[in-house]
């Protein structure tokens, strides 16, 4: 009994839980969900064991109460009335023996009360002793059932290779995921398993026949089994730690590489990331091989959120741009406004170039060689300063203006609004007041008298014919987006024109800039740029006014280093809230104003400038001591006049003289009231 016992523990230990959970079902046993397989083994040898020594013992009296049962049922109609004083006397001793303490009268009427109970109760007996049996052979064909469930499962794992059992348990385990899992062990309880062949109504008439032919077997079977079992389950839970030291310490450089935020948990969905851990690389580079012709290449590099081009043909994109993998980009260091040089793969014989597909995206060429970035070999290009980092101060050496006697506009400005190299200039001019002219006249200026400096004039939704005029009379760059282009364009151009200077500056050159115009530019970004919801007057979005400030803020002059002047006009007097709004916001970012005045128009000769409005801070720094009190001295003579006499009594001052130092001197030595008199 022993040996049997321990063999079926051990095959039940050579069981998974599910067809643990399934037998212990069969036999009746509740509970064993949330058990483990410990504790169901247990259960179901306890409940086999004691249900064996239970059905033995309760054998005998069953059989012995169920023949006394017939017997009695059949002799009742014929001798009821002699058994019941035969019984009588053979009952009451032990009913005396039973309560010896009780009276006599009690005991003398126990005999009859105890035959008229036993009469009665006859077949209450009867039917209770039929139930046990009913109950007993019930107990027993579950048992039987689940034996034969039992040696069936056995002699499946016998007939593989036992060296192979474990790994394949084991791998089968570690391979099936959880929500798999735990689908085939709900679907094994609701079902029986069953062997390969067997038909559905096969599964209860054999088990009682193999339960009979196996369980010899089982005994010394499950012994040599039970070591083979324990030793797999002790590989698996050490591989499991393996596993989970490995993960964690996965985990650990992931989190270290990633600066310990585990929230990130690696989602980067960044296309051109995918497929790495880190997203160190973006892409691999472009192959050249052996018999691949290069053509040379170069442009403005426009770096974007996920891909970069090299503007071929100007500052706008264009059909001849060239792709630049980001992988090269951050190998290099490029920024926005680089102008670079390198090669790309010329088309071989009978290729085309690739146009827009069907998605409507046209494929460019990819830049395979890079060559020199701003002039620079690669590796100077790496060392440079960042704009972002240097440090700004105020104008202190000037730019003048003045170019020839007649030139009258350039000689009022410098007189007015004298400007430095890293000077703010806001141009405030209402319609038809020549501000166009002006900066035509002044960038002919720059370049004339500062051939150092490298002149850009960034004209935003303007006129072509103006654009055309800008271009034949300006000896510099004239980066152009004329009313007819997108919103887009017109912040391309402006975006990418600024981000150029900056690249300049950081080489120590000294770049002015001239822009037409920031109030276009603001409704360029009111249209394009991103909304916040937060609408101002006129229907501007608040959004829409940072990056012409951004822009018109760039403007700075490098401790010793180069500078970016910037002339930038705003409108004025248009009865648009929009446009008020807008030079609302940027009369505090100048540290140079020029206005020009709607009532002067009518003279051809000069640009109507408001001298009294006009003005530079910090002009000390530009002008000489001499210099500076004579100019303090003429806008204190001139402050007392209307804005049209005070035009008109510098500009005959100024027919008077050859040249604004001349000028000056004159004003120097005369006295306020002479200078007043010609008014």
């Amino acid at each position: 009994m022993a040996d049997t016992t321990a063999g079926s523990r051990g095959a039940l230990s050579a069981m998974n839980v599910v067809d643990l959970k399934s037998l212990a079902s069969r036999l009746g046993i509740r509970g064993t969900a949330r058990m483990r397989k410990d504790d169901i083994v247990a259960a179901i040898s306890a409940h086999q064991s004691g249900g064996s020594s239970a059905g033995d013992q309760a054998a005998a009296p069953s059989s012995a109460a169920s023949s006394a049962a017939s017997s009695a049922a059949t002799s009742a109609p014929t001798s009821a009335p002699t058994s019941a004083p035969t019984s009588a006397p053979t009952s009451a001793p032990r009913r005396a023996e039973a309560g010896a303490g009780a009276p006599a009268p009690r005991e003398q009427a126990e005999p009859r009360e105890q035959a008229t109970r036993e009469e009665r109760d006859e077949p209450t007996r009867v039917d209770r002793a039929q139930r046990d049996e009913h109950a007993l052979l019930e107990e027993n064909r579950r048992r039987a059932a689940a034996q034969a469930e039992l040696a069936r499962a056995e002699q499946a794992r016998s007939e593989q290779p036992a060296s192979e059992q474990p790994a394949r348990a084991t791998q089968r385990e570690q391979r099936e995921p959880a929500p798999q899992r735990e689908q085939r062990e709900a679907r094994e309880q609701r079902e029986p398993r069953q062997q390969p062949g067997q038909q559905p109504g096969q599964h209860s008439g054999q088990s009682g026949q193999q339960g009979g032919q196996q369980g010899g077997q089982q005994g010394g079977q499950q012994r040599d089994r039970q070591a083979s079992h324990q030793q797999r389950d002790q590989q698996r839970d050490q591989q499991a730690h393996q596993q989970a030291q490995g993960a964690a310490s996965q985990q650990a450089a992931d989190d270290d590489e990633r600066t310990g935020r585990r929230r990130n948990r690696q989602r980067n969905r960044d296309r051109k990331r995918r497929g790495t851990t880190t997203g160190q690389e973006y892409e691999p580079e472009v192959q050249v091989a052996d018999d691949d012709v290069l053509v040379p290449v170069a442009g403005i590099l426009d770096v974007l959120d996920n891909y970069a081009f090299v503007r071929t043909t100007g500052y706008l994109p264009g059909p001849s741009d060239v792709y630049v993998p980001l992988g090269l980009v951050k190998k290099h260091a490029l920024r926005k406004g680089d102008a670079v040089t390198g090669a790309v793969k010329a088309l071989r014989e009978g290729e085309q170039p690739q146009s827009a597909g069907s998605t409507g995206r046209q494929k460019f060429n990819a830049l395979v060689r890079l060559d020199s970035i701003n002039g620079q070999n690669l590796d100077e290009a790496r060392t440079r300063a960042d704009f972002a980092r240097l440090t700004p101060l105020y104008p202190q050496e000037r730019l003048r203006l003045e170019t020839d006697a007649a030139t009258w506009t350039t000689r009022v400005v410098d007189l007015v609004a004298p400007v430095g190299k890293g000077s703010r200039l806001l141009v405030v001019a209402p319609p038809t007041t020549g501000r166009s002219s002006l900066l035509q006249t002044l960038a002919s200026a720059v370049t004339t008298n500062n051939p150092e400096c490298h002149v850009m004039v960034v004209l935003v939704d303007e006129r072509p014919e103006e654009v055309t005029e800008m271009q034949r009379s300006v000896k510099g760059e004239v980066i152009a987006s004329t009313f007819d282009r997108t919103a887009e364009d017109h912040t391309t151009i402006a975006e990418l024109a600024v981000e150029r200077a900056k690249r300049l500056v950081e080489l120590g050159h000294d770049v002015v800039l001239l822009l037409d115009s920031l109030t276009a530019l603001a409704r360029a970004y009111n249209v394009a740029g991103a909304t916040t919801g937060r609408i101002l007057a006129g229907g501007l979005d608040a959004g829409a006014l940072h990056p012409p400030k951004a822009l018109f803020g760039a403007a700075r002059k490098i401790e010793n280093g180069g500078s970016l002047t910037i002339v930038a006009t705003a409108v004025a007097d248009t009865s648009s809230r929009l446009d008020e709004a807008v030079l609302e916001e940027l009369r505090g970012t100048a540290n140079a104003e020029l206005h020009l005045a709607r009532d002067l128009t009518d003279r051809r000769d000069v640009v109507p400038v408001d001298v009294n409005a006009s003005g530079t801070r910090r002009e000390e720094q530009l002008l000489g001591g001499e210099q500076l009190d004579a100019v303090w001295k003429l806008r204190r003579v001139l402050r007392t006049l209307e804005p049209e006499k005070a035009l008109d009594l510098l500009l005959t001052r100024l027919r008077k003289s050859r040249s604004n130092a001349e000028f000056l001197r004159t004003v120097q030595s005369t006295s306020p009231s002479a200078l007043g008199a010609d008014a």
